[in-house]
């Protein structure tokens, strides 16, 4: 960390009379001593805090980015269905492709920032970023936007994996854990501001529009990374090897049990988060006939939950209760809210109306604010000289379990929410599996 900047006094001896030459007799009176110097600006520590705010706020905006790209679009899914004249299944691969693009994506972006550092790969992939999203804007047919969106994934990756690193670079511990609440709080507000957004742009435009104000978005983002971000990866931390070593980096993670777990749970939880997200547009709107501006608010009032107990992680529980108890409490509380979601889907209860399976939405959606951050630290944890390559694996694992489960909530069309439901459940039962068989916290703890 940074010096204070703010200098300690110097104490400052004066000798007494009968201490000075030429003196005889009595002692004289002590001259009062010198006044303290006053302490120095504290302009440093002033920069100093200034310089991490702008930090925590780039690397907020780079976090949100696939919210960003997702959400404010899920309003427009039953429009796009109508534009391009495509089943409601190949314009769901339309979230699906962009979802792999960025999985891909981290993993060639992660051990690149590994090798040159974070600042380049990063501005590369945020100008192809707005270079994809502008061409989406204008795809005259479904297959095509597929295609741009699987781009606009691929270079949107740098955003997510370089943040995740950078992070790692700055900071260890509990307070790595304690800095991604604090981003799950600001990037938090793009799944609330998203879809309002999407919703507002569709009373003035259609569909494309979203797009266009999604390249804006991105053009700005990158101006902010270029004046704001400095590089955080010295170059004698870097890695010299070239795709080898990235593999051999990547395999000793994956050879790490631990590591391997928590990343699983995390990417698991994650996929019960976006199958949520895959079918929420068409479970709200078609099913129980909401307006896409009932829809936005929902899905604002969702993304409130998971910031509120982001917070409540990272401002009261990191330092008080351990990560990993933590952690399979947030898990816990999801499968419990599926298993919820699932009966109710089912007729278990009967016939439920919007305010039931909005409320098991809104438990689920807010436990992750437990599980996800906790298990991102956890893993990173572990891995503090290949922290790209590490971040890479934890993105990618995530954005691919999600990439199967979001076609999979539409298999049976768009009249039944039961496959969200079934997704939710075995995702989270897996995610539980995988922190309790590989991960093992009852040892840890032991341990520790």
């Amino acid at each position: 960390m940074p010096d204070s900047g703010v200098s300690r006094a110097q104490r400052t001896q004066t000798p007494t009379a009968k201490d000075a030459p030429g003196t005889t007799g009595p002692s004289a009176p002590t001259p009062a001593p010198l006044p303290a110097a006053p302490p120095a600006p504290a302009a440093p520590l002033v920069a100093a805090r200034r310089a991490a705010l702008l930090v925590t706020l780039v690397l907020g905006g780079l976090t949100a980015l696939p919210a960003l790209s997702m959400d404010m679009y899920l309003p427009a899914l039953p429009e796009v269905t109508d534009a391009l004249h495509a089943p409601a299944a190949t314009v769901q691969l339309t979230l699906t492709a962009c979802l792999l693009g960025m999985a891909l994506g981290q993993l060639v972006v992660g051990p690149m920032s590994d090798r040159w550092g974070r600042r380049t790969p990063l501005l590369a992939g945020m100008l192809v970023y707005v270079v994809a999203t502008a061409v989406c804007a204008f795809a005259p047919t479904a297959e095509l936007l597929i295609g741009f969106r699987l781009l606009q994934g691929l270079a949107g990756a740098a955003g997510i994996v370089i943040a995740r690193a950078v992070v790692r670079d700055l900071y260890d511990g509990m307070e790595m854990a304690r800095f991604f609440s604090t981003l799950m709080l600001i990037s938090g507000v793009a799944p609330i501001v998203a879809p309002l957004i999407g919703g507002q742009v569709l009373r003035f435009t259609d569909w494309r529009g979203i797009f266009v104000v999604l390249t804006v978005v991105g053009a700005l983002l990158t101006l902010v990374v270029r004046r704001y971000l400095h590089e955080t990866l010295p170059p004698d931390e870097r890695h010299t090897g070239g795709v080898a070593d990235a593999l051999r980096t990547m395999r000793g993670l994956l050879a790490d049990r631990v590591f391997t777990g928590y990343t699983l749970a995390g990417g698991l939880a994650f996929a019960v988060l976006f199958s949520y997200i895959s079918a929420s547009p068409f479970v709200v709107q078609e099913i129980y006939g909401a307006s896409p501006q009932t829809f936005s608010l929902l899905f604002g009032l969702n993304s409130v939950g998971l910031i509120a107990v982001g917070q409540l992680n990272g401002k009261v529980l990191v330092g008080r209760v351990s990560l990993d108890r933590v952690l399979g409490i947030g898990l816990l509380i999801i499968l419990a809210a599926a298993v919820a979601l699932l009966l109710m889907t089912t007729g278990v209860f009967g016939e439920v109306g919007l305010a039931p399976m909005a409320a098991g939405l809104f438990v689920l959606m807010s436990a992750m604010g437990l599980a996800m951050p906790n298990a991102n630290a956890q893993a990173l944890m572990r891995s503090r000289n290949a922290a790209g390559s590490a971040s890479a694996l934890l993105g990618t694992s995530s954005f691919l379990i999600g990439a199967v489960a979001s076609p999979l909530v539409g298999i049976a069309g768009e009249e039944t929410a039961v496959p969200m439901a079934v997704v939710q459940v075995v995702c989270a039962v897996a995610a539980g599996a995988c922190f309790l068989l590989l991960c093992r916290p009852w040892r840890q703890a032991a341990q520790g």
